[in-house]
């Protein structure tokens, strides 16, 4: 049940939380666990950097343990509730907990809301760290939106690797525009894999990867999520216990003079540079990811315009003009009536001719 705004300020404030076509940038909160050490408050500091000002971080440690539920002190549920209860009051649709423990060391987890409660979560362990402050080179603008690219084909066929793309397509995503111009790309993201082991490339696990999977990635992250968690439980334990590592760079732009009008391109470090290790996960249920794969209704001049639902025998050509296909009954031409033209009328015959004509039938009844 919705709570009916005191004054006009927090009706507006209700209103910007509303459900939108286009949903704002995502607001993620960084969380600092029990333990966090200096390695992933570094990291910390590097991502919300990269974010910013669609960034907020903790400052306190709290006791948060969303894949524990038999944590001392603290359980799975009330760390879900905790989570769910900064999400409502800060308006943030994304985690970032960071926990340093003996088995698992320097460990950051993702987790991703929606309507205000946990959908899905992705624990990654930093194994390679090299701090932004380290590379001496301009900085790319705060809240400027960054150029992602996933150099591996397992980002479009593995089913855990899929869950990871969807979540870093999340997290750096920033607010959605039609296009952008090449002097406003600033910054690009490059992720990539380190060596796929033996295992992955098994005949097996390519027979269970489906390419429905791979073409959902492009269309829908999170549709590619729900089949992938599918293609998860029927894989081998040999195709899942060693994973590579994903390397993640930064990288700002560098325009150069090339002789036409397009400027030669180079890539210059900016850091931070991580080698991230895949641990634990946790899927999305599925009631929850179908409400959250909803799509609102378009309108009606966008659906006459070709958008939306794919109508039956309707399509959009190459120049933007809408055609249709209608199917009609088999015709009888026999009984089709043309326009009455002077060319296509019988030709009538003349008194001399009827008179022959008469002439003619006399003579053959004498006979």
């Amino acid at each position: 049940m919705h709570r009916k705004p005191r004054n006009a300020r927090s009706k507006r404030a209700m209103e910007a939380r509303e459900p939108k076509e286009v949903e704002d940038p995502r607001t993620i909160i960084f969380v600092k666990g029990t333990h966090t050490g200096e390695t992933v408050k570094a990291v910390f500091k590097d991502l919300m950097a990269l974010k910013r000002p669609h960034a907020i971080g903790f400052n306190k440690k709290n006791p948060i343990h969303p894949f524990d539920p038999s944590t001392p002190g603290s359980s799975s549920s009330s760390s879900v509730s905790s989570l769910e209860f900064w999400s409502a009051k800060n308006d943030a649709s994304m985690f970032v907990v960071g926990q340093t423990t003996k088995k698992r060391p320097n460990g950051m987890t993702f987790v991703r809301m929606f309507n205000g409660r946990v959908l899905d979560m992705i624990e990654v362990g930093v194994e390679g760290y090299k701090a932004m402050s380290e590379f001496k080179t301009p900085k790319s603008t705060p809240g400027n939106k960054p150029l992602l690219h996933f150099a591996s084909d397992l980002f479009d066929t593995h089913p855990r690797f899929i869950h990871l793309k969807s979540m870093l397509l999340d997290f750096f995503n920033g607010e959605e525009v039609d296009s952008i111009s090449l002097l406003g790309l600033e910054h690009v993201i490059s992720i990539s894999v380190g060596p796929t082991p033996a295992s992955l490339n098994d005949a097996t696990s390519a027979n269970l990867l489906s390419t429905s999977t791979a073409e959902s990635t492009h269309t829908n992250p999170l549709a590619a999520v729900a089949s992938a968690s599918f293609i998860e439980s029927s894989l081998p334990s040999a195709a899942t216990a060693a994973l590579p590592k994903v390397h993640i760079r930064t990288y700002t732009t560098k325009f150069l003079a090339s002789g036409v009008r397009t400027p030669r391109v180079e890539l210059v470090p900016m850091g931070p540079s991580l080698d991230l290790a895949l641990r634990r996960f946790q899927s999305p249920d599925a009631d929850l990811l179908k409400q959250a794969m909803r799509r609102p209704k378009l309108k009606k001049a966008d659906v006459e315009s070709g958008l939306g639902k794919k109508r039956k025998n309707v399509e959009l050509d190459e120049m933007g003009d809408l055609r249709g296909r209608v199917h009609v009954g088999k015709q009888d031409l026999s009984k089709l009536k043309g326009r009455k033209m002077k060319g296509l009328q019988e030709e009538r015959p003349t008194k001399k001719q009827r008179s022959d004509e008469e002439d003619d039938d006399e003579e053959e009844d004498e006979e």
